[in-house]
């Protein structure tokens, strides 16, 4: 077995992969899998496929139960966190990871079946990938809140902005995610927390469609300043856009390069490339940073969200060291931004052909995570995130910085030589 050789095509496969946006659907309608009965969420899955559904429930945070009841009120089925409690642990709803369904959410990413997904399609590879559209900051769905404004504004998003951006985008003739990423990196952004840059871009690439094909000048504004105003509008196109990347690299036989870090606000998963679509886990910790006024560490929920799809893809905490105003967002400074992306190159396999960094001297951002080395080296990935707040309902309390803990790589690599006879 020439574990070198997989891991070199599986990093290449990564790299080479081009996802551009190219529309939006109903969740229904285009994920693979998705039916009216079922959830997807962020992170591995919440139970065992053998265990029942009420387990997930009991397992979920706060943070997961409070977005499971906003979408499920969303949806027309619940009316209170009792009633999608009931419908969870009766099996009338399930739940399952989006990373099963091609698919990625941020913090809970929680997705139903009615709400509006973009699509994005990996030019170089064929393969598509999806996400939920982002709401913005604070007490929003994602982070567990499902107030009448959290929902109202959910609402308009799916009736109003959903069709406009769908017909913006085709208008378009598609938005390449991975050349837009590769100037926002330029311009100050590391691609998970830090989006300004990217966001703009994002906003400028559509406005001119967004004008042509909105109903009426007032929903033209009303769309471009929820997208200008909104520092994190590109976050999911970008997330789906790096799940596309690493789909691309997964199923190479040999391989060690982690394809999936994901975390549900219980536990912190990875799956590796040649190891199939086995979840490595173990509990998450709780992120270390900065808090909104009033909130503290001890309102904390556990690390949460399927947006380290980032980091798996070689940007996120990998690419900090383009980012330095960010650490006024996660804690810390210039100085630990840059060797936060110094210390990644210890235990990924390659530098980014097209995904590089002016502070370093346009060296390639770190890819590639070798679970070899993570063990060997007694080094864990840099990961930058929001924080939402233990309980349901309540939404976003800060932003940090955690890391994934050790014990599942390392349970990965016993799991690799035991597949593979070493």
């Amino acid at each position: 077995m020439d574990i070198e050789r997989a891991n070199a095509d599986a990093t290449e496969r990564m790299m080479e992969a081009r996802p551009v946006l190219v529309g939006l659907g109903k969740a229904r309608d285009v994920i693979p899998g998705m039916r009216e009965d079922l959830l997807l969420h962020a992170g591995p899955p919440l139970t065992l496929r053998s265990e029942p559904q009420g387990k997930a429930w009991q397992r979920a945070s706060g943070p997961m139960r409070g977005a499971i009841t906003g979408a499920l009120i969303f949806e027309g089925k619940a009316k209170t966190e009792a009633d999608a409690q009931a419908l969870v642990e009766s099996s009338q709803i399930e739940l399952e990871p989006c990373h099963d369904h091609q698919a990625v959410g941020p913090m809970a990413g929680v997705t139903s079946s009615s709400m509006s997904v973009y699509i994005l399609e990996n030019r170089t590879h064929g393969n598509q990938s999806y996400s939920n559209l982002n709401e913005g900051y604070g007490k929003v769905l994602r982070y567990g809140a499902y107030s009448e404004d959290v929902l109202e504004r959910l609402r308009w998003m799916e009736e109003v902005m959903a069709p406009v951006l769908a017909d913006a985008v085709e208008a378009s003739g598609g938005v390449d995610i991975r050349a837009l990423l590769a100037e926002a990196l330029h311009m100050g952004d590391e691609g998970h927390n830090r989006n300004k840059a990217g966001s703009l871009l994002f906003t400028t690439k559509l406005a001119p469609f967004i004008a042509k094909t909105a109903p009426s000048p007032e929903v033209a504004a009303d769309i471009l300043r929820a997208l200008g105003d909104n520092a994190l509008s590109v976050l999911n196109p970008v997330m789906a856009a790096c799940k596309g990347m690493v789909d691309a690299a997964h199923g190479i036989e040999g391989s060690t390069i982690v394809t999936v870090m994901a975390r549900n606000g219980t536990d912190f998963g990875i799956r590796v490339s040649g190891l199939g679509d086995r979840w490595f886990t173990a509990p998450v910790a709780v992120p270390q940073g900065l808090y909104f006024p009033g909130f503290r560490a001890e309102d904390a929920s556990g690390d949460i969200g399927d947006s380290t799809v980032t980091e798996t893809a070689g940007i996120g905490g990998f690419a900090m060291a383009s980012a330095p105003a960010i650490v006024t967002f996660v804690s810390g400074t210039p100085k630990d931004a840059m060797n936060a992306t110094l210390e990644m190159y210890e235990i990924t396999y390659a530098e980014h052909k097209y995904f590089s960094m002016p502070p370093l001297d346009f060296r390639g951002t770190p890819v590639g995570i070798d679970i070899r080395k993570v063990v060997e080296k007694g080094i864990t990935p840099r990961v930058n995130t929001g924080i939402a707040h233990k309980d349901a309902g309540v939404g976003q309390v800060g932003a940090g910085l955690v890391r994934p803990p050790m014990a599942m790589f390392e349970e990965a690599l016993v799991g690799f030589a035991e597949e593979y006879g070493y």
